[in-house]
């Protein structure tokens, strides 16, 4: 637990990073149980838009992956800066870089259910988001206190076309090449021969997907080392506006030929993604950090802030539970919005916890 010094934080960061959670305790649990209450064409959509899709395209629900990695690798020019870096010194920060890894691994196995199973059946090496960030986070602080801002652009798109040969030219036995299909792509191929029983048994891929997660967490490293540049900050929110259109407009055009599916993090899906994710960022810095206008951000602060609490807690505990055992007489008067009052009391639940170690200073980090 460590006391936040605001000269290191920026706001809008911590907002967006709010905001992400949001999706994860709040929102694809709201609008699906608005839908089960009211059971229209428009409120089903809606619903679908806050799950993921099976295989192509993406939903807006697809963003809260990325954009965790992404603002992760936002936050480290901040957390490796180059003050740091000599007041630490090399190995304290290597240090600190590899205890994340292990320790955000090891949540990723706990929040899964895996590793309070004690069960090798039901085990899985690589299976969270928790994990892919720790992935992204390790090698991306590695690259930026190493390389040059231009190096790690190089490493930046050779990890996408690295990935994308890797999907299009080797050989699966019994599939065929360039093949992206479930349980057919090169990379799930790797995952059955490495992994073997302890695979996830999903349709998502994990260890070839690295190459995607690190290209995520190093398109946040270059937004965050803009933040911090010292450019005017309207100039800022323009270049991360600009930047975040384009790397739209790549993903979707290269899309045409190497689709853009979630469950492989194709690298058509790390420039989309992350092109949204540069366009989320330009929004929220513009009106939090040019504008000035951050009181309507508070309540996404408070999240944004333990947001590793709020993961942990909304995946090992299970809030709806608890809150039924509050608001179970309501559903005589409610009917069909029963799921709606539980979903609604279960976040409520949760934020009077994140308030509470807001309250009182408590900024549980990693």
């Amino acid at each position: 637990m460590k006391e936040i010094n605001k000269a290191e934080r920026i706001a809008s960061i911590d907002a967006l990073r709010g905001f992400d959670m949001l999706f994860i305790i709040l929102l694809d649990h709201l609008f699906n149980s608005i839908n089960v209450g009211a059971q229209t064409p428009f409120t089903q959509a809606l619903a679908k838009q806050f799950d993921h899709p099976e295989w192509f395209g993406s939903t807006v629900y697809d963003i809260v992956m990325p954009l965790f990695l992404f603002i992760v690798g936002a936050a480290i020019p901040f957390a490796l800066s180059k003050r740091k870096l000599e007041s630490s010194g090399l190995s304290a920060i290597y240090i600190k870089l590899f205890r994340r890894f292990v320790i955000l691994f090891a949540l990723g196995w706990i929040v899964q259910g895996h590793l309070l199973d004690w069960n090798l059946e039901t085990f899985s090496i690589f299976s969270n988001t928790l994990q892919a960030i720790a992935v992204g986070y390790l090698f991306s602080g590695i690259f930026y206190i190493h390389f040059k801002r231009n190096v790690r652009l190089m490493i930046f798109v050779a990890c996408l076309i690295i990935y994308t040969l890797l999907l299009t030219i080797p050989y699966v036995p019994g599939v065929g090449r360039g093949v992206l299909l479930p349980d057919s792509s090169f990379a799930w191929y790797v995952d059955q021969v490495v992994f073997g029983k302890f695979q996830d048994g999903t349709q998502y891929t994990w260890l070839l997907s690295g190459f995607g997660f690190i290209a995520t967490t190093l398109s946040g490293v270059f937004a965050g080392e803009l933040i911090k540049s010292s450019l005017p900050r309207k100039k800022v929110a323009l270049y991360l506006f600009l930047i975040g259109a384009a790397g739209l407009a790549a993903g979707l055009l290269l899309g045409i030929w190497h689709p853009i599916i979630k469950k492989l993090w194709t690298s058509t899906f790390v420039l989309a993604s992350s092109g949204v994710c540069y366009l989320l960022l330009s929004l929220f810095y513009w009106i939090i950090d040019v504008k000035g206008k951050s009181n309507w951000a508070f309540p996404l602060k408070v999240i944004g802030m333990n947001a590793i609490v709020a993961y942990t807690l909304s995946h090992v505990f299970n809030f709806h539970q608890i809150a039924e055992m509050v608001l179970y007489g309501t559903k005589q008067y409610v009917g069909n919005y029963y799921y709606f009052v539980l979903t609604l009391g279960a976040f409520g639940i949760i934020y009077l916890i994140l308030w509470y170690l807001y309250k009182n200073k408590t900024f549980i980090r990693i």
